[in-house]
């Protein structure tokens, strides 16, 4: 079974403190066993009219779509999501199957 991404690309509104964002999610990831992986980062290389606004990216991996599902539908991510919605000014959501291409040989 293929694993499983969710991908966020956010612009957060000007007054807020990302810091305080970022270490609500890192907590958040951390206690969530299903989480295989978390990154996230800032853009500093891409033209303005490119990135549409977007600043973040966060990207989360799951060994599975039912182990995303879960993670999305958990108390703690729905409280989590609630608070983070009213801090960003827009965001695109993609949730996806890894597709894996094998390299020739």
């Amino acid at each position: 079974m293929a694993e499983f991404k969710h991908l966020v690309l956010v612009k957060f509104k000007e007054e807020v403190v990302v810091e305080d964002v970022l270490k609500e999610m890192e907590k958040l990831v951390s206690e969530m066993d299903i989480v295989k992986s978390f990154v996230w980062g800032q853009d500093i290389e891409s033209l303005e009219m490119l990135r549409q606004g977007f600043t973040h990216a966060f990207l989360m991996t799951f060994e599975k779509k039912d182990d995303f599902t879960a993670f999305a539908s958990h108390p703690n991510h729905v409280e989590f999501s609630a608070k983070f919605s009213t801090v960003i000014e827009k965001a695109v959501l993609l949730d996806f199957p890894v597709v894996t291409v094998k390299s020739p040989a």
